[in-house]
């Protein structure tokens, strides 16, 4: 699965973890990605995507009709 957000767009930041001596190696900051269903009366059916824990708080305050309406526009598939 890949650890990007279908609402939110977060996707995985790099860096470095750096030891005790300072040496620095790559790393991967990745997202809180979940796969959550919801069902949106508008389309009469059960959908699944893959979230972000902000994208999951975003669905709260605006609602899934709101949300659905955007990723359609964007033309994401779900």
């Amino acid at each position: 699965m890949a650890a990007v957000c279908q609402v939110t767009g977060a996707v995985p930041g790099f860096g470095h973890n750096i030891s005790n001596s300072h040496r620095r190696t790559k790393r991967r900051f990745d997202p809180n990605v979940q796969k959550k269903k919801y069902y949106v009366p508008s389309l009469k059916r059960t959908i699944s995507l893959t979230l972000s824990a902000k994208g999951i708080k975003v669905i709260d305050a605006r609602g899934i009709e709101a949300v659905v309406q955007d990723l359609l526009k964007r033309g994401e598939k779900f």
